[in-house]
């Protein structure tokens, strides 16, 4: 029987995917981009699901990016398919109304760290590397690596990064602000899940509408965007959570918060 191309694994509220093609170090083909898709697309209205954390298989890459290999036998039109698959994709993660965690454990290449980007929080481990090294193809990042890393870092250090097509290191993903933060590749996926579990205490509408206000405030000028985060506040207000919240305060007690 195939080994399946992509591994879930549900532990309470948390939901692990594990790019499982570690022979060509989890590299994107088609069928790797549809099947994380369809588990993007199921999560997205899954109120038992409050975080998603996405790894790789293996302890040498989180993913290589493209599968070059594939890349090669492709005609022109369907490299168009692949960019236009991948960007859509990773922008549906982007979007995603749940926090997703990226537990980046190894070489993070190409389509890896743009994948990474995509996601709200990265969590390294000491062995991993970043880059988008695409400029040495001779083409540019396609899947938000433009976009992306610019917002997280900086202008001037993503094209810095992105001209050279330079690798990073961990400990220099730590220090630009690339990632969150890094830990031992023994530790990687118990650190992501006390991560998870933590955001698993607070209220599910709070945490969607708070993603949401800062996912798109930051695109635009503060005053545009304090009216989203405006907006955002009104519809926790009327929620059962809220209240909730209250109670348990006044209780000195956890609160049992039900997305309500």
């Amino acid at each position: 029987m195939e080994e399946e191309i992509l591994l879930k694994q549900e532990k309470e509220q948390i939901c692990i995917l594990t790019l499982n093609r570690p022979q060509v170090m989890n590299a994107f083909n088609f069928d790797l981009l549809h099947a994380l898709k369809r588990e993007i697309d199921s999560i997205r209205f899954r109120r038992d699901i409050r975080v998603v954390i996405i790894t790789g298989a293996g302890d040498r890459a989180f993913c290589a990016g493209a599968d070059l290999k594939e890349r090669a036998t492709m005609p022109e039109d369907k490299v168009r398919e692949f960019i236009y698959t991948i960007r859509n994709l990773f922008t549906d993660i982007s979007n995603l109304p749940k926090p997703v965690i990226a537990a980046v454990n190894g070489v993070a290449l190409g389509g890896g760290t743009e994948l990474a980007l995509a996601c709200d929080i990265r969590i390294a481990s000491e062995n991993a590397t970043l880059g988008l090294t695409e400029t040495r193809l001779a083409i540019i990042p396609g899947a938000g690596g433009t976009q992306r890393l610019p917002r997280i870092v900086g202008v001037a250090k993503a094209k810095e990064l992105i001209f050279t097509g330079k690798r990073v290191s961990a400990k220099e993903a730590l220090d630009i602000g690339l990632v969150n933060r890094i830990c031992t590749l023994e530790n990687l996926l118990s650190e992501c899940e006390k991560l998870a579990m933590e955001i698993c205490e607070t209220g599910p509408i709070a945490i969607e509408q708070a993603k949401y206000a800062i996912n798109k405030g930051i695109e635009v000028d503060i005053n545009t965007g304090l009216a989203i985060e405006s907006n955002a506040y009104w519809i926790t207000i009327p929620t059962e959570d809220r209240l909730e919240g209250l109670r348990a305060f006044k209780e000195k007690r956890k609160p049992n918060y039900k997305g309500k």
